[in-house]
């Protein structure tokens, strides 16, 4: 199993493990899989990439807001995750609500607050790996949504269950995910037990409210919020509340309007990852035609209303590509992944351009993900460090003159 992203990922291609070598890249862009051709008379972007300052160890960039400030996580000297916020070059350390905390999707809004999972020390009593087991790596323990705000982290409330998730938040200050309620849902598959429901919390009064799933389905988790209030995410059985059959239909929310998003003419992963700020643009994967129940070859997509969703393409060789963020400009970023090594891709003007070519013939460190972009078209994600072979947070800034 290639892929083991939760009701999302990030998959085991995104783990330290799975890091290759850096390898000579050639600049060029790719056509897009909707078969648009390469234009020469299109000049690629430039940028210049900053690296990140660590706690200790690895890092990582999950989303990067207006202002320029990344939210992700940085290895402490404690050993254990932590999740962290970059502003002005410095890094803080955001704390721990448990063993370990991070943002995995680019939850943070552009006022600063930040939105992730934290792994308790608390045993789960049912045995469950829950979502979070994918990016935590270890299984077993209760987990939770959390926000950080006023200076302190805040774990969100479940709906009975054990376990919750958070992933992304709002100017509003509400904040996206999905948790557990009481039910033994007979669609779960082993070691899942609980069925869980797409979650809005409340960071001003406390309140909570379920987004429902689609008709029929039994599950539903929320991925992605803009400023509008608009909500992606994912309906379909319980599963074992890691993609597959968790993503049967791919949604958007609005108000009381919910679409169904489509698919790759795949049945299972229809997931989405990022919105932009009017819900104009839709981001995230799904599985072609011939995807397998793991996810081994997942494309990234993009839709729109107009078009409906749209293959974005992979470099060609890969097996998967996931989009994961989003901007009005229409500039979308993610990853293309072989057996070995990931990546960073930046899709713009019907293009898709390795963001490691972009960032100049002689930059040494491998860009192995582009995970968020914000509205000056700022990437953050992680590369590898060329000296420590670490992976490291990154900033990309484009370069205009």
């Amino acid at each position: 199993m290639r892929t083991a992203w939760l009701v999302l990922p990030v998959s085991a291609l995104l783990g330290v493990a799975a890091c290759s070598e850096p390898q000579p890249l050639t600049p060029r862009a790719f056509g897009t899989a909707a078969r648009t051709a390469v234009r020469h008379d299109v000049v690629a972007p430039r940028y210049h990439i900053d690296k990140l300052p660590i706690l200790s160890g690895t890092t990582q960039g999950a989303g990067i807001n207006n202002r320029g400030w990344v939210a992700g996580y940085s290895v402490s000297s404690d050993g254990l995750r932590h999740a962290a916020l970059w502003r002005g070059g410095e890094i803080t350390d955001l704390g721990q609500a448990g063993l370990i905390s991070l943002p995995q999707w680019p939850g943070i809004s552009s006022n600063g607050v930040v939105a992730g999972i934290t792994q308790t020390a608390a045993a789960d009593t049912l045995g469950e790996s829950w979502s979070c087991a994918a990016f935590m790596g270890t299984a077993g323990k209760m987990c939770l949504g959390f926000a950080w705000y006023g200076g302190s982290m805040h774990t969100l409330p479940t709906w009975g269950g054990e376990n919750g998730f958070a992933t992304g938040v709002n100017s509003r200050g509400d904040v996206v995910g999905w948790a557990e309620t009481t039910l033994h849902d007979p669609t779960c598959t082993t070691p899942q037990v609980l069925q869980f429901r797409a979650t809005v919390w409340s960071t001003h009064d406390g309140s909570k409210r379920q987004l429902q799933p689609f008709a029929g389905d039994s599950t539903s988790a929320a991925t992605a919020i803009n400023d509008r209030g608009q909500v992606v995410g994912i309906s379909g059985e319980c599963d074992v509340a890691v993609g597959r059959k968790s993503a049967l239909h791919a949604l958007l929310w609005d108000g009381d309007q919910v679409t169904d998003l489509g698919d790759l003419h795949g049945k299972y992963w229809n997931t989405p990852m990022a919105l932009n700020a009017n819900g104009s643009m839709v981001v995230g994967f799904s599985n072609p035609p011939d995807g397998d129940l793991d996810g081994d070859s997942l494309r990234a997509f993009v839709w729109t209303q107009a078009a409906g969703m749209q293959d974005l393409g992979r470099i060609p060789g890969d097996l998967s590509s996931q989009a994961l963020g989003v901007n009005m400009a229409g500039q979308i970023v993610g990853l293309s992944c072989s057996d070995t090594t990931c990546h960073g891709l930046l899709w713009q003007n019907g293009q898709m351009y390795r963001l490691q070519d972009l960032a100049g013939a002689d930059f040494p460190d491998q860009i192995y993900s582009a995970k968020d972009i914000n509205e000056a078209g700022q990437i953050t994600g992680r590369m590898i460090d060329h000296v420590t072979k670490k992976p490291v947070a990154y900033v990309a800034t484009p370069i205009t003159n």
